[in-house]
């Protein structure tokens, strides 16, 4: 059983702002109050109903106390933005159970590690997804994985030896609401592990008040209501899809449109026929939004909101998409699987430069900035962002991981550096353990990067320390050129840094031209793969 480490102090101070409602309520509730309201729009199959939803997890939470689950078990799904996945959440929510959303494009490597870490009773997972196939994969990993019973598969073709179907489990009679069990809205609803770009993922526990928490902030924000249409493209088994995609219309008046794979130009088409208002998403969905749209000739008029974080949101990718969308606000966001959302961007009139050129004004979280002691700095000072609020994350499920994220008064310490603007904004220049140390000076990667994203040839960049002999690390960049065939060298790369008044120490002293960038599941750029690249290849001697 996962120990849930919620304090009496966690409760007294944000408590009254939790809503005391499992997310099971909120969609038996909207069944029966609003049975024929569509709450999710899906690409190509009817939309989903609340009646519809309510009634297919009662069935499946029938199939799961048939085989015996019960309150504090954890079950895995690694789905895409199928209708199931909202299913498998209601049903778990009504069960009690904890769920573990899993990115189906982890393979055995991380789908062996967290499993075997949260202690996963059952998994739903799909036949195949593009090149990966599922049943084979778990199949040989079963044997390592002990407290693994079941394993479900959904949408299969055939059947699969020593597994279920989820067909079959909910081919039942729907439970009766008044027979489920009590569930306290404070205990473990989700683990979602981090993507982080180095060490050993940690288990992130999210309780049902933490997550509508996170969900409700954004609404009182950006005021959004029963007429808004969130498009979710972000993957459910992601904490922005899982929040913003399945949690939403359970918790809130707004509907959400789930895109079960990721294609601008048919993103275009599903905005224009659901009427989608608001997104949320990382920066590659925003930047090939914009340019499906101009290919459409289409302003996408439903749309007024688009959140963009997760990676480095460069200033003029929110430019460009406030002039080619005729009525949303493009804006940055930060924050992380453990504190969603610190920030919600600037939406106001005149507020476009600030939404481009910070990462958010601070709303509903309070927000510190220490230095390496632990102190905190002047106003204006780079230091590590630590935040708490009512939407953070219950904590950790290793004990000690857990003691080393938080400060004595209970801030999450993010790792990631920047200072808080005059207008409550946070400005994010590194990540702690991102930035070159160039004969001891320490030399912010994301500034360098933020100078050449504006090159007129480079489409992505990301900047990394590599060994320098005399100085012990100077500064080489990856980068994405705007044309396959692009001639793109050192030297011209030198002088736009040079003619944009970089200081010298932080002009590229090499680069690497490749055709993409290495990432993690939730989008972020694997520096530690760059960093070690480019190590091993000057230590072939393959640069100079």
């Amino acid at each position: 059983m996962i120990k849930n480490p919620l304090s009496a102090e966690r409760i007294k101070r944000d408590g009254a702002l939790w809503g005391n409602r499992t997310i099971a309520q909120g969609a038996w509730q909207k069944a029966s109050e609003q049975a024929d309201e569509v709450a999710i729009y899906l690409e190509g199959e009817p939309a989903i109903t609340y009646a519809s939803i309510a009634e297919e997890a009662r069935r499946l939470v029938t199939g799961l106390q048939q085989l015996g689950m019960t309150s504090g078990d954890v079950i895995s799904f690694q789905l895409p933005n199928w209708r199931e996945a909202v299913v498998v959440d209601i049903a778990a929510s009504a069960l009690g159970l904890i769920v573990n959303p899993v990115i189906p494009i982890y393979r055995d490597h991380e789908l062996r590690f967290i499993l075997k870490d949260a202690r996963t009773r059952l998994i739903y997972i799909p036949q195949q997804v593009r090149s990966l196939e599922f049943p084979s994969m778990l199949d040989a990993l079963r044997r390592e994985l002990p407290d693994l019973e079941y394993v479900v598969t959904v949408r299969a073709e055939r059947e699969y030896s020593g597994m279920l179907c989820y067909e079959d489990l909910v081919n039942n009679a729907p439970v009766g609401v008044a027979s489920l069990p009590q569930v306290d809205p404070n205990s473990i609803k989700a683990i979602l592990y981090t993507s982080g770009t180095t060490g050993t993922p940690k288990a992130v526990m999210h309780s049902h008040n933490t997550l509508a928490r996170v969900i409700q902030n954004s609404l009182d924000y950006w005021q959004m209501d029963e007429r808004d249409v969130m498009l979710m493209p972000s993957p459910v088994t992601h904490i922005t899809g899982y929040g913003s995609g399945m949690v939403l219309p359970f918790v809130t008046p707004v509907k959400s449109a789930l895109m079960a794979r990721w294609d601008a130009d048919a993103a275009v088409a599903f905005i224009n026929a659901v009427g989608a208002t608001a997104s949320v998403g990382a920066t590659p969905f925003l930047v090939e939004l914009v340019a499906a749209a101009k290919r459409h000739h289409t302003g996408l008029p439903s749309m007024r909101l688009f959140a963009c974080g997760g990676a480095a949101v460069p200033p003029q990718v929110i430019h460009d998409a406030c002039e080619a969308l005729d009525n949303c606000r493009a804006f940055r966001v930060y924050g992380s699987t453990e504190t969603p959302v610190i920030t919600l961007g600037f939406v106001g009139d005149g507020q476009q430069t600030l939404a481009a050129e910070t990462d958010g004004l601070i709303y509903a979280y309070e927000v510190k900035i220490l230095d390496e002691q632990g102190r905190e700095v002047a106003p204006g000072v780079d230091g590590e962002i630590a935040a708490r609020g009512a939407g953070m994350m219950l904590g950790y499920a290793d004990p000690q991981q857990n003691a080393q994220a938080h400060d004595a008064e209970g801030f999450f310490l993010t790792g990631d550096i920047g200072h808080v603007t005059p207008d409550n904004a946070i400005l994010i220049t590194d990540r702690k353990k991102d930035i070159i140390i160039r004969g001891g000076e320490n030399i912010s990667a994301k500034e360098i990067e933020d100078v050449l994203h504006d090159h007129p040839d480079i489409r992505e960049v990301a900047v990394v320390a590599m060994p320098h002999e005399r100085l012990g690390e100077g500064v080489c960049a990856y980068i994405v050129a705007t044309s396959a065939d692009s001639t793109l060298d050192l030297a011209a790369v030198a002088r736009f840094a040079d003619e944009a008044q970089l200081a010298r120490q932080k002009i590229p002293q090499h680069i690497e031209l490749v055709s993409a960038l290495p990432r993690t599941a939730s989008g972020k750029v694997r520096k530690d793969v760059l960093r070690r690249q480019i190590r091993e290849l000057l230590a072939g001697g393959g640069a100079s």
